[in-house]
């Protein structure tokens, strides 16, 4: 609830009393441009709320009947502590109106709350507005999305909050279909994931409301800003590719993804951000690519170590302008065969068959083959398309490069992002001076094993 307004001539019946009888009310600010009045009337008195409108001229509400001469119901009899409830009610319901939202279908839920605010991302062109969708529909909606944001408790944000901890991941599952849910994890780092993952749904919620709370469609924020995430679960990615796992997992990738792999590996971009890139966003002579629409939403420029370049100019040889960088070749070939049986079943000349496929990398395209190149490559665990942009990071992180440095190259904000990742993998004073100050203590145990050394095919032959 919205903190209480104190006011010594209005909270009682025997201040109000002394009040003068007469037309004109008495008001008390609630917040700027919002007011509850006391009209005191010769029978006793009545509440009023009033706003101050964009015509320059305030709204005026009535409330119901103050509770001078006979016990508050809550409902057409107010106290002064209900009035102020109601009036709150009542601007709100205003805000709304004005902000052209339904207020037919009755108060205000957490489902309203979260199509706004997806609505808002939508228009700020947000990158993260499909995750946040997927996160509401699955894991807020279904539990919260009829709860009516004004009976919303710390309590119940919490339970549900814990609630989601607990629960199995998800698997996919055919559209319709109940969810599937994996084997629950019981391990240290399967809970921590849970956790971390429920933290991040509880993000997507505390934004919705308080998208609300900021647009003054909610009177308070105190019952969401009380409920805390799980601490100590966001740990830094330490899953790189060595020197020789790259050269495996390119050799065993399929010769349509292989280009894209090694673009990952070579300018640490994003799978989204690669599928996108156009010819005239490399320029040859600066030896960069531009990122034009990334996470952050504002450009960047990547740049390219003289094999970068390399691969770049090979794979825009006879491509200018809007053409793709990196296509998807073996979906565009398959819509042709598609469409040239199709042609042969209506009697027609397969030769005049035309792919209309553009051949753009769709989302998700890159994990089956991701998984099918680390089996082939022997990469185990295999890894996800992301941990190529997260080997480059840690390469530059590993050879020195400041985090400032790496922060532009990966088009981080800042540096906070880049040191929770990579900072560990950097030489650091501490560890250096660890090594070269610490004594040899002569504790290891011997042994007949030495390591082979390497053979020399020349004094082989002679």
């Amino acid at each position: 609830m919205a903190r209480l307004v104190r006011d010594t001539k209005l909270e009682t019946r025997t201040a109000r009393a002394r009040l003068p009888i007469g037309p004109k009310p008495y008001f008390r600010r609630l917040e700027i441009g919002f007011h509850l009045g006391y009209r005191r009337l010769s029978n006793g008195g009545t509440w009023i709320a009033r706003r101050f409108a964009e015509d320059g001229r305030y709204r005026e509400f009535r409330l119901g009947l103050a509770d001078d001469t006979q016990d508050a119901d809550g409902v057409s009899v107010l106290d002064y502590g209900q009035a102020q409830k109601a009036a709150r009610d009542w601007w709100r319901s205003e805000l709304r109106r004005e902000d052209g939202h339904d207020t037919s279908t009755g108060p205000l839920t957490v489902a309203d709350v979260i199509t706004e605010y997806l609505k808002a991302l939508e228009r700020r062109g947000s990158k993260g507005i499909r995750e946040s969708k997927y996160k509401a529909d699955v894991h807020i909606l279904p539990a919260l999305g009829s709860v009516q944001v004004t009976k919303l408790t710390a309590k119940r944000i919490e339970d549900w909050h814990h609630g989601l901890a607990e629960k199995p991941p998800l698997v996919r599952s055919k559209r319709g279909k109940k969810p599937n849910h994996r084997k629950a994890d019981k391990s240290s780092d399967g809970i921590r994931r849970r956790r971390a993952t429920a933290n991040r749904v509880l993000t997507v919620l505390k934004a919705a409301l308080n998208h609300a709370w900021k647009a003054g469609h909610v009177a308070n924020d105190d019952a969401w800003r009380r409920v805390r995430p799980f601490k100590a679960v966001e740990t830094a990615r330490v899953r790189y590719l060595s020197e020789t796992e790259c050269t495996r997992l390119v050799n065993a990738c399929e010769p349509v993804f292989r280009n894209l792999v090694r673009g990952a590996l070579l300018t640490g971009c994003r799978y989204s951000e690669l599928a996108a890139l156009r010819a005239a966003d490399f320029n040859a002579d600066a030896g960069i690519v531009t990122i034009r629409d990334s996470k952050a939403g504002k450009p960047r420029h990547v740049v390219l170590t003289t094999e970068g370049q390399r691969l770049f100019t090979r794979v825009t040889a006879g491509k200018v302008g809007d053409d793709l960088i990196f296509r998807n070749d073996g979906r565009i070939r398959r819509a042709l065969e598609r469409e040239r049986e199709r042609l042969k079943r209506n009697g027609k000349s397969p030769d005049t068959a035309k792919a209309t496929d553009t051949g753009e990398w769709r989302s998700a395209e890159q994990v089956r083959l991701m998984v099918d190149a680390c089996k082939q490559a022997k990469i185990k665990p295999a890894v996800s398309f992301h941990v190529l942009r997260h080997t480059h990071g840690s390469t530059l992180a590993m050879r020195g490069v400041p985090m400032g440095v790496i922060a532009e190259q990966l088009g981080h904000a800042d540096t906070r992002m880049t040191e929770k990742h990579y900072a560990h993998l950097a030489p650091s004073y501490v560890a250096d001076t660890i090594r070269a100050h610490f004594p040899v203590l002569g504790i290891e145990n011997d042994t007949n094993v030495t390591a082979l050394k390497p053979r020399n095919r020349r004094a082989a032959k002679a």
